[in-house]
């Protein structure tokens, strides 16, 4: 029913930023929950930030507070992430998810997902 493609991951080094997109087809996301998780390679997924469809609510894991921004463009069909200050920790795979109801759901259980982007960061 939704499909999702991020884009903008890459190689970095420390303290640089990138921006991360996550379009979407198949439905519009104006009334969808989205949020942003990431796996390490040979660790557990990890939870990144979220955001409610209505009422500017937002949610960040603490390792990236004050560095990570989520934020969406409903005209456009698109959610972003943007990373500053990154660091080599934040090397991942980053997915974005999408959900009618997510915003009371755990990240993992969210119905949409896209197949990631990849982000390095060097020291």
């Amino acid at each position: 029913q939704v499909q999702l493609v991020e884009s903008g991951g890459g190689s970095v080094q420390a303290g640089e930023s990138l921006r991360l997109s996550c379009a979407a087809s198949g439905r519009t996301l104006s009334n969808y929950d989205m949020c942003w998780i990431r796996r390490a390679p040979g660790k557990v997924r990890e939870f990144v930030a979220a955001m409610a469809w209505s009422g500017g609510r937002t949610n960040y894991a603490d390792s990236v507070k004050g560095r990570f921004t989520i934020s969406r463009d409903n005209a456009k069909n698109t959610v972003y992430l943007q990373m500053n200050s990154l660091k080599p920790e934040d090397t991942a795979v980053y997915y974005c998810g999408a959900d009618l109801s997510g915003w009371y759901k755990p990240a993992s259980e969210y119905a949409y997902w896209g197949r990631g982007t990849q982000v390095t960061v060097s020291s």
